[in-house]
């Protein structure tokens, strides 16, 4: 099976760029690929634990924890969290903080990227 990193580069509340990154994800998981998730902007407040699951609001944190259970990589950007007000102590255990050189290290040994979102 094939590599598969997802770049999600989410912007503001409204947006269905994570949701799609999330959907793909678990699309390519379900068919035994090796997925890797970047989450940049204002995708790295998905990744953040605890949050409050209202109806009708996206929210990841079942996802991403089933995700990491499969093996999925999860990396967020710690500057874009950090300058979000995210510590790294509040995030979904598994998911690791890093600079822009892990998702780029990750594309290169992929077989296939899609960079979702910035728009």
């Amino acid at each position: 099976m094939g590599v598969l990193t997802i770049g999600c580069f989410a912007s503001l509340v409204g947006s269905k760029s994570l949701d799609f990154c999330l959907k793909l994800a678990k699309a390519a998981v379900d068919k035994g690929h090796k997925v890797n998730i970047w989450l940049s902007s204002n995708g790295t407040m998905s990744a953040k634990a605890n949050q409050k699951h209202l109806k009708d609001y996206s929210h990841s944190e079942k996802y991403m924890k089933e995700f990491l259970e499969k093996g999925v990589e999860i990396c967020e950007c710690e500057a874009c969290a950090l300058a979000r007000g995210i510590q790294k102590s509040e995030a979904i255990e598994g998911v690791k903080w890093d600079a822009m050189h892990w998702y780029l290290a990750k594309i290169y040994n992929s077989d296939r990227v899609i960079h979702i979102g910035g728009e």
